[in-house]
């Protein structure tokens, strides 16, 4: 349970009501001393001087003045544990609890508190160190995550990148020791080696982007592109890929001929070959169909890529962009993949200015839906 102080004064009040103490409580006691004598009695002292002489005087003197000795060393001594005591509850204590908190900062540990709430410069100076303290946990346990991250990517693009070149060495050993003797075979080999190569090429480009993506350094180099002619290409190449692999494409554009988007072309072609590749690669199954449509929609295009794949639990559907983010451990270990394709996709669109979201069925498939504004000129300025 915290423990509240409170305290109405502020430290600096405080010191000038110290000061004040030591200045006025001594001259307060000597003035009520002399009084205490009574005035009269001073009066008889004047007296007996002029009468009984100076020798009487003295004598008077020497007794006032040690009672009045006495008295103030008695004040002083009250004033001085009174002051000593202040100081060790409002300035020392709370000094050797900073002290003690911030040596387990030092060591590493996050988790000290400082409890009691004060309202004047101290109780400032707790709630600073609660501030940093969060902070500094926070950024700690961020930092151990993103380590952690860090290694399950390597060792992800370790195990990825090792599958297709021990595929390759294989096929390019067939090819040598003669294996390949007919066109089909060569043809099938070197469409394999193909592919492989793609796959790696893919991955160092993920390894790559997500770089920049950390950094916030993802050069672009931003065109006026015809959306026909660049999903054209982006078609044809795709379609290649995917005919080796047994997965039917299918291509609708739904947007007029002379629509055009500002895009990275390079980047851009990113964002679908990591979405097909992903479904791909949970396809689940050898009937495989993977659907491609662009639609018109107003000032903006709006892109859905679909296949007919194992879907997505509505539970994991909302987190599937997030950096690392795994649906099914046991089944990505299997698959593997770098977890970082779907957060590059986002990365990506959200910087071309366009938003991403997703939609699927369990046993039905997953239907990936990105849209773009389109280009427009007016006055002979781009709006993007």
């Amino acid at each position: 349970m915290e423990k509240k102080h409170k305290s109405g004064m502020k430290l600096t009040a405080k010191l000038i009501i110290l000061f004040l103490i030591i200045i006025f409580v001594p001259t307060i006691a000597a003035v009520m001393v002399f009084l205490g004598f009574g005035y009269h009695e001073n009066i008889d002292i004047l007296h007996e001087l002029t009468k009984e002489g100076i020798m009487i005087g003295e004598m008077v003197g020497r007794s006032f003045l040690k009672h009045f000795t006495m008295i103030m060393i008695a004040v002083l001594i009250v004033t001085s544990v009174i002051i000593t005591s202040w100081i060790k509850k409002d300035i020392y204590n709370p000094l050797r609890q900073i002290n003690v908190a911030m040596q387990n900062i030092a060591d590493g540990n996050f988790d000290y508190r400082l409890t009691e709430s004060r309202d004047d410069e101290i109780g400032q100076l707790f709630g600073n160190y609660e501030q940093m303290r969060l902070r500094l946990k926070e950024n700690a346990e961020e930092k151990a995550e993103n380590e952690k991250k860090q290694k399950e990517l390597v060792s992800n693009i370790s195990h990825d990148l090792k599958t297709p070149i021990t595929s390759i060495k294989g096929y390019v050993e067939g090819i040598m020791d003669g294996v390949a003797n007919t066109p089909e075979k060569m043809d099938k080999y070197i469409k394999t080696i193909y592919n492989k190569a793609n796959d790696m090429d893919r991955l160092i480009n993920e390894l790559t982007t997500y770089s920049g993506i950390d950094s916030n350094k993802i050069p672009y180099h931003f065109h006026i592109l015809n959306v026909s002619d660049y999903f054209s290409d982006c078609i044809e190449e795709i379609g290649l890929d995917l005919e080796s692999k047994n997965i039917h494409l299918n291509y609708t554009n739904l947007a007029p001929p002379d629509t055009c988007v500002v895009a990275d072309p390079e980047q851009f072609k990113k964002v679908i070959n990591n979405i097909v590749s992903n479904s791909v690669k949970y396809m689940g199954h050898d009937n495989g169909v993977i659907s491609i449509t662009i639609h018109d929609d107003n000032e903006s295009v709006k892109i859905e890529i679909e296949d007919n794949g194992k879907g997505i639990a509505s539970k994991d559907i909302g987190n599937i962009f997030e950096r690392f983010y795994r649906t099914d451990a046991s089944r990505n270990s299997l698959q593997g993949g770098s977890g970082i394709g779907l957060s590059i996709v986002k990365k990506i669109v959200e910087d071309h200015g366009g938003y991403v979201w997703a939609t699927s069925k369990e046993g039905e498939g997953t239907c990936m839906h990105f849209v773009l504004r389109k280009y427009m000129k007016n006055n002979d300025e781009v709006i993007i």
